[in-house]
């Protein structure tokens, strides 16, 4: 009864302190954990604790598959040199960093230093994908961060491992081994994520009831992830490997009343589960500083170092790439490599991988330094997702590399524009043919010459009017065809796309079945 009153508990404050957000133009997983911090210092409140594996297993699998179904491949395609330079070499060299510079500042034993290392090396997809959601960056750099955090896990997975086994079995590296399990973990999970998509892809293109369909896209991620992890490969990795593929062929899968049902019903799935687990990282923390040692008292400080660290060799290894995006004298490559090295913020994933460090060494007795890496670990995903999460917006407005709003609204207004234009021209094809009565074909003609005009959009179709049902049905279609020809010759962003997309679907699911 207590978890659920908790859990009911972290739903209401999430809902409240996400509508101050948006009205406040803050971004919501900084608020909430503030929000998390405050209540956890009220006095009275009991501590809360929760168990690794409901986050690993509950949580972390639909907020990594949505990440990954919003990533655009076409982007990807572009920027995978510098995502994988990121992914691996970043990744070490983070970990190194902030295994030196904990071994000089705490007293944790080496062992334990290279495990904080591994946990922190890797930034998070939850947390940047939260954060990064509100922000108009062209869309080139929305996917190299967006990228990096889902696809650096199974770096970090591997010396994660490599490093627990060093702190409970005090055993020494096996350097061709650990290069093994990445390659187990890292391809064994992108294996069982395309096949897990193969078959959900098989399924949904069979399924025409919407709640069916929404039951199939929720348990999708639970199945790769679980199927991954019982083969002893990474779960993360197939989750999202099987998103990407997956969100790649949405819009061919199912038609458009399934679409918008499974949109809205992740969409409340995404915002309780972000909501709640952004709580949770603020409550834990006074929770874990509670349980530390009396001579450990100077942990804000070496949270600090960590995070200046972490921020520090992110920006050494960062601008270097920036020659990979466009580089300009005029200062460009300098905003850019600000902006992308500020959006690498560590989140849930870190928390978890930490909360899932043994309690024992291998003589059975209590793995010293847990609970300090343990609040380091979460002292500096607070710092990062306060501080940096705060002022994001702020340096992305600066740069001057955000995207205005009146070029969003001219780009989509020009891909209206094209579409209704390659309707005309099916329209005229069809008159040719005389396939159809004249009055229907002139009524839809009306109709798309006054958007075209951008004038009302002409009278709704009559239901009971079939021919010009069925005309609107064929129209949308070539409006489907002539989107995805405008995405592909990179004519519009993925954000554009996605809009028109959902407008043809609300269109095309109002007038009904065929």
């Amino acid at each position: 009864m207590r978890a659920v009153g908790t859990i009911l508990f972290l739903v209401v404050l999430a809902t409240a302190v996400a509508t101050f957000a948006r009205r406040w133009r803050i971004p919501a997983p900084s608020l909430l954990v503030i929000a998390g911090l405050a209540v956890a210092l009220i006095p009275g409140t009991p501590p809360l604790h929760v168990p690794p594996h409901t986050i690993a297993l509950v949580v972390l699998p639909p907020l990594l598959y949505a990440s990954a179904e919003e990533l655009s491949v076409r982007d990807l395609r572009l920027v995978w040199r510098p995502v994988t330079v990121l992914a691996f070499g970043l990744v070490l060299a983070s970990a190194a960093a902030v295994g030196a510079i904990v071994m000089a500042v705490t007293p944790l034993p080496p062992a334990m230093a290279f495990v904080l290392g591994a946990v922190l090396a890797s930034t998070d997809p939850v947390a940047v994908t939260a954060l990064g959601r509100r922000l108009s960056l062209p869309g080139r750099m929305q996917v190299l961060v967006q990228a990096e955090s889902l696809f650096n896990d199974a770096t970090s997975l591997v010396l994660f491992r490599v490093a627990v086994g060093i702190a409970v079995a005090s055993s020494t590296v096996h350097w061709p081994m650990a290069a093994g399990q990445f390659v187990v973990l890292a391809g064994g999970g992108t294996a069982v994520g395309a096949v897990v998509a193969g078959l959900v892809a098989l399924i949904r293109r069979r399924t025409t009831d919407p709640v069916l369909d929404s039951v199939i896209a929720l348990v999708t991620p639970y199945a790769a992830y679980v199927l991954a992890e019982s083969a002893h490969t990474s779960g993360v990795t197939a989750v999202v490997v099987a998103g990407v593929l997956l969100g790649r062929s949405g819009h061919r899968l199912s038609d458009a009343r399934i679409r918008l049902q499974v949109q809205a019903v992740y969409a409340v799935v995404v915002f309780l589960l972000e909501s709640v687990v952004f709580s949770i990282v603020g409550l834990e923390l006074p929770a874990l500083v509670r349980d530390l040692p009396g001579d450990t008292g100077l942990w804000p400080l070496q949270a600090a170092a960590v995070a200046i660290v972490l921020i520090g060799i992110r920006i050494l290894w960062m601008l270097p790439l920036t020659a990979v995006v466009r580089p300009r004298r005029d200062g460009r490559s300098l905003r850019t490599a600000a902006v992308v090295t500020w959006a690498g913020t560590r989140g849930v994933m870190p928390l978890a991988a930490a909360l899932s460090i043994p309690l024992t060494a291998g003589d059975g007795q209590p793995l010293a330094g847990r609970e300090l890496v343990l609040v380091l670990t979460t002292a500096v995903v607070v710092f990062t997702l306060v501080v940096q999460g705060l002022t994001l917006a702020p340096l992305v407005n600066r740069s001057g590399l955000a995207l205005e709003p009146e070029h969003t609204a001219q780009e989509e207004a020009s891909a209206r524009d094209a579409l209704t234009r390659a309707a005309l021209v099916h329209l005229d094809q069809l008159g040719d043919l005389e396939t159809l009565p004249e009055a229907t074909l002139k009524r839809m003609q009306r109709n798309l010459g006054a958007r075209l005009d951008h004038d009302a959009d002409g009278a709704p179709a009559d239901s009971a009017d079939a021919a010009y049902r069925d005309l609107r049905h064929e129209i949308i279609a070539v409006q489907n065809t002539e989107l995805r020809r405008l995405y592909d010759g990179h004519r519009i962003s993925d954000t554009t796309r996605r809009r028109l997309q959902t407008d043809l679907d609300r269109e095309e699911s109002a007038l009904g079945d065929r």
